[in-house]
């Protein structure tokens, strides 16, 4: 599934002073394209992955997937439009309290009506190092166990666009290398259109593109 990003901008108010955030902000990924957004703390990434994902209303501005632009669908739309389409990994993991490992990672199934939810659920998190977590609360996880769930719970529906803020944020450099490995490896096989914040330059370097988010805009760069 293809990105075009069309004159995007996102502005707040702190009282009555205006914050821009994202400024006419334009960019295009191709289907199955893997692309690290770098930036300064507060330059606006991730406000850009809850717009493109439609957790946020941009001021201006279209977002085009597959050449739909999702920016004027109401919530119910982009809420199916999701669901069929698109997985997030967030730093703070959002993880369900109540459900184990194994029921957080099989609910995004379970939620489209796939069969064999919890099989496909459990070979994942053996992937990804937790086979021996399967049936733990997210309370009785380590950060960087529960940051693998919640990289497990957005790969689990094999989506065609994957959006991670600091997949590798909560993991030490050890693991952190080996799960980006899989998770890479994983988003390359299903051909995801891929968006990857990141402070992890190796991991940046991993990606077909990098982009740098300045001032309002993304530029191409290298490392």
């Amino acid at each position: 599934m293809s990105l075009e990003i069309k004159n995007l901008s996102k502005h707040f108010f702190q009282g009555t002073a205006k914050i821009e955030v994202l400024r006419q902000l334009n960019a295009k990924v191709d289907t199955g394209e893997i692309v690290a957004i770098l930036g300064q703390s507060g330059s606006g990434k991730s406000t850009l992955l809850s717009l493109i994902a439609g957790l946020e209303k941009p001021n201006e501005g279209e977002i085009h997937l597959d050449k739909k632009d999702i920016v004027p669908m109401d919530e119910k739309s982009l809420t199916s439009f999701r669901a069929k389409n698109l997985s997030l990994v967030f730093q703070q993991y959002h993880l369900v309290s109540h459900l184990t490992a194994l029921e957080n990672v099989s609910l995004p199934l379970e939620i489209i009506g796939e069969n064999q939810s919890l099989s496909r659920a459990e070979n994942l998190l053996k992937e990804l190092g937790l086979g021996h977590r399967l049936d733990h609360f997210p309370h009785q996880l380590s950060g960087g166990e529960c940051q693998r769930v919640a990289i497990a719970r957005a790969l689990v529906t094999q989506p065609k666009v994957l959006l991670a803020d600091e997949p590798s944020g909560n993991l030490d450099v050890e693991t952190g290398e080996k799960v980006m490995t899989v998770f890479l490896n994983l988003v390359r096989q299903h051909r995801a259109t891929t968006l990857i914040v990141t402070h992890n330059e190796n991991l940046a370097r991993q990606c077909q593109r990098i982009l740098r988010l300045k001032e309002g805009h993304l530029v191409e760069t290298t490392l």
